[in-house]
């Protein structure tokens, strides 16, 4: 079922049925429901849930980032990006270019200011996070995008990826392309993140 009505809002009751062309990020940016959510090709999807140890990781790396970043960027967690009109996702972490952008009007981060997207993989995210989401970040011109993954002995992997200049498909980091309990890296800036830590209590 779909809803013919163009311009209509998207409701905690009608938000299942998108209009024909889809949704776009004004019909459902006021959008409350009990769920966390992103707008993907104009559909509202839903977020799977996630174990402890990912909020642990994302919330400390995120912390980790801010001591890090020079005073030209930002770190957000959960920040909604659009993509396009119809098309809004959240990077568990985003490290963006904070010039021009209005901290009292911005909805979500332009994605021309977006220097890295991090996703941390969850078992309902793994297609999303490893295929579709590392395509559309580099179709949109991300410069770095890093994956993390919690690996069989229960240590971090960060792959870390490159967006080549005039290029829409990252490649592998050169010189270190997955990191285990130490994260150096000079993309978006010189960092040096002790992985290990991340897990800790």
């Amino acid at each position: 079922m779909t809803i013919d009505r163009p311009g209509v809002l998207a409701t905690p009751e009608n938000w299942m049925f998108p209009p024909g062309d889809g949704w776009t990020f004004d019909q459902v940016k006021e959008l409350e429901l009990p769920f966390d959510w992103e707008l993907v090709d104009g559909v509202i999807v839903v977020r799977g849930q996630t174990m402890l140890w990912h909020d642990h990781v994302r919330d400390r790396l995120c912390r980790q980032l801010e001591d890090a970043a020079p005073a030209a960027y930002g770190v957000n967690v959960e920040r909604c990006v659009k993509l396009a009109d119809d098309h809004v996702r959240k990077p568990d972490v985003s490290v963006y270019d904070i010039e021009g952008v209005d901290l009292f009007s911005t909805e979500c981060t332009p994605v021309s200011k977006l220097k890295l997207a991090v996703e941390v993989v969850s078992t309902g995210s793994r297609s999303d996070d490893r295929i579709r989401k590392p395509a559309l970040y580099a179709e949109s011109g991300v410069p770095s995008y890093w994956r993390i993954e919690l690996e069989e002995d229960r240590r971090l992997a960060v792959h870390e990826f490159w967006l080549p200049v005039e290029e829409r498909s990252y490649i592998p980091a050169p010189l270190h392309p997955v990191h285990r309990e130490k994260l150096v890296t000079e993309l978006p800036f010189p960092m040096e993140i002790d992985l290990t830590a991340l897990l800790r209590f």
